[in-house]
């Protein structure tokens, strides 16, 4: 299984369709985390993750309330209605955020590239993501990550 590129441009919202956004910028990554945070916030086994650029993501409907854990750092975005854990942003990183790859009307495309946090996923679990990591990945890591993501998805365009 194999990530390919999204057909955009591509909507989703929350669960009651209270929070709508459109993404019309490929994402830059996907991945799954397995913390238990992301357990506890998602409600299920891991997260669901896709960077997205900041310019290619726009909410159409409802306005995003912080939710979650609210440790310095993290702006985790929510349905003010449902309150569905819709994207997350990362204070100071500025070129993209962190979509939950399930929002989109259409996820099944969704395959992870990387998971992160193993060292805290539930003994079952198992993802076909190609990269894993203990923890995160190191900051050092990324720049040749996001290169075989833009690869990746560059050859299943053919």
């Amino acid at each position: 299984m194999s990530a390919k590129p999204y057909a955009l441009p591509a909507e989703g919202g929350c669960r009651c369709g209270a929070l709508r956004f459109r993404v019309t910028a490929q994402p830059i990554m996907s991945a799954v985390c397995h913390c238990t945070g992301c357990q506890r916030m998602s409600g299920g086994a891991f997260s669901t993750t896709l960077m997205v650029p900041v310019t290619g993501f726009e909410v159409t409907e409802g306005t995003p309330v912080r939710g979650g854990t609210k440790k310095p750092g993290l702006v985790h975005n929510h349905c003010p209605e449902c309150l569905s854990w819709v994207f997350t942003r990362i204070e100071g990183v500025d070129a993209f955020l962190n979509l939950r790859a399930t929002m989109l009307d259409e996820a099944s495309g969704f395959v992870p590239f990387i998971e992160t946090y193993t060292s805290e996923k539930l003994a079952w679990v198992e993802t076909p993501a190609p990269h894993t990591y203990e923890t995160f990945p190191p900051m050092d890591a990324f720049p040749a990550l996001l290169g075989d993501y833009a690869t990746l998805i560059a050859s299943e365009e053919r």
